[in-house]
């Protein structure tokens, strides 16, 4: 292989390796109004409003709600400088909700882990 094939083929593998990252999922505005990420194959949308509660939509990579029944998660959010851990239990529909222990503004960073009912689990962070 001469140095010029080389050189071209090496050039190719740089540029399809830097392009990856860039074909994933950015953060978008969910269909609840907060915060849409991926969680593994899930999507999790992150919904707080300025209280204690917490809620967190399940869909599929296709943006399809799916069922949260089964599901079990813990939120680790940073809120005035200090992790605040506590669990989320399914709730009617897609909906994962929870009790923060101090209230929770939108914007607020951490993630949420997931644990699908096939014991699978994933984790999604805003």
């Amino acid at each position: 292989m001469s140095v010029h094939r080389l050189l071209t083929a090496l050039t190719l593998v740089i540029a399809v390796g830097l392009a990856a990252p860039a074909l994933a999922h950015e953060a978008a505005k969910g269909r609840n109004g907060g915060l849409r990420v991926d969680a593994g194959k899930y999507h999790a949308e992150l919904v707080v409003d300025g209280s204690t509660s917490v809620a967190v939509y399940l869909s599929d990579v296709d943006d399809k709600p799916i069922a949260a029944t089964g599901f079990a998660a813990n939120a680790i959010l940073v809120v005035d400088g200090k992790s605040q851990r506590f669990p989320l239990a399914p709730a009617d529909g897609s909906k994962l909700v929870g009790t923060a222990p101090v209230p929770v503004k939108a914007g607020v960073k951490g993630a949420v882990q997931l644990t699908a009912p096939d014991g699978t689990t994933a984790q999604a962070k805003f």
